[in-house]
């Protein structure tokens, strides 16, 4: 732990990071969005909630954008600050229309009674990972007691607690140590805390980086919903905006069915876009990043059948859960914050469309040569 000190890294008090993440701290103060702006007619401002957009997670965005899935709607699309919260905070501050926060930041949203509903749920299976230097992954979730996790930012915190206690594992027994954005892997890979939280996708990254961890990965035993498209509850109750928000909705599914049809040209035109990020990465990692994700996005088919579509059992169990440690309050119901009433027709793209958008698309000779379906059986 004097290693941490040293290097700036900040050890978690549980109390402390609700009291800091659950607090209203101006957006001003994280730097980044800092302009109000209202709701502009056929307008949608989306936010990440990762402080970078140089990265394969938003492939749909990229592919929507360059096939022309959003139709007339006008789009933004922000990297927002780094801080976990950040994203929740931009959308109720009305600097950004759209948020995509894991579901531990949206329920502190929540908590603190901020008017949202999550509408679009990107990931039917739990994206989050727990990396550890080769060899010392232990046998099953449960090893983690004991354990110091380290984190990119304090808000973490509440993405692991719910997803540790669902699974059975003592929290109380588990240290947080916040190393920092974008170093919190390298912290783990010099010997600084036991694992580190990752996600799909990221670990792909990872690897292409020399970052090579054994994993414990999210989807083989956890039951909780990954990260979800979010707006104010006003924007959804208002018929006018609702309509903007299902065409906008309408290119992201059309851009996921896209990169499920052709995994190497949904990487393509990420890496088209973003040059710096294709110099980090071999076409082979690559593809296998944004196949990490596409695998996520299309998590638990069999109970969904639609890009977008909510598993409300599984929202069920996170607010049980985060009620359970005390991370959220309230009296509200999933079906008050959780909706699907614009799945269906978030899914009407033309499927025609985008399944001769997919067959026609020209591979560079460095695409061609990646095989999908060895990058499959390794995933």
């Amino acid at each position: 732990m004097n290693d941490m000190k040293k290097t700036g890294s900040m050890i978690i008090d549980r109390r402390r990071l609700l009291t800091l993440t659950a607090a209203g701290v101006s957006v001003a103060a994280f730097g980044g969005l800092t302009t109000s702006r209202a709701f502009a007619a056929d307008a949608i401002r989306w936010v990440s909630p990762r402080g970078t957009l140089e990265v394969l997670d938003d492939y749909p965005y990229w592919v929507a954008k360059k096939f022309g899935y959003f139709g007339d709607v006008e789009t933004e699309i922000e990297p927002g600050p780094s801080d976990a919260t950040a994203t929740v905070k931009l959308v109720d501050q009305g600097q950004a229309d759209m948020g995509y926060p894991s579901p531990g930041v949206f329920s502190l949203a929540l908590a603190q009674g901020i008017p949202l509903v999550s509408i679009f749920e990107m990931g039917g299976a739990d994206v989050f990972d727990f990396a550890f230097r080769k060899g010392e992954a232990p046998a099953d979730i449960k090893g983690l007691e004991g354990k110091t996790i380290v984190l990119g930012s304090a808000g973490w915190q509440s993405i692991v607690d719910p997803m540790l206690k669902a699974a059975g594992v003592d929290i109380t027994k588990v240290k947080y140590v916040d190393a920092g954005w974008p170093t919190w892997g390298t912290a783990v890979a010099a010997g600084q805390g036991d694992a580190a939280l990752s996600w799909e996708g990221l670990r792909a990254q990872w690897k292409g980086q020399g970052l090579d961890f054994d994993y414990i990965l999210g989807r083989d035993f956890s039951k909780l919903p990954a990260n979800s498209f979010v707006i104010r509850k006003a924007d959804f109750e208002d018929p006018e905006k609702r309509a903007v928000y299902e065409k906008y909705l309408q290119g992201w599914a059309a851009g996921l069915e896209f990169g499920y049809l052709n995994p190497r040209a949904a990487t393509q035109i990420v890496m088209e876009e973003f040059p710096g990020l294709a110099s980090q990465m071999t076409p082979d990692v690559a593809v296998e990043s944004m196949m990490q994700l596409a695998n996520v996005f299309r998590g638990r088919w069999d109970e969904r059948g639609k890009w977008g579509y909510h598993i409300i059992p599984s929202w069920d169990l996170f607010f049980t859960t985060g009620r359970e440690i005390g991370q959220i309050s309230g009296d509200f119901t999933t079906e008050e914050v959780v909706k699907n009433d614009l799945v269906d027709v978030a899914n009407q793209y033309d499927a025609g469309k985008v399944k001769a958008d997919a067959e026609a698309f020209e591979l560079n000779d460095d695409y061609k040569a990646v095989d999908v379906e060895e990058i499959q059986s390794r995933i």
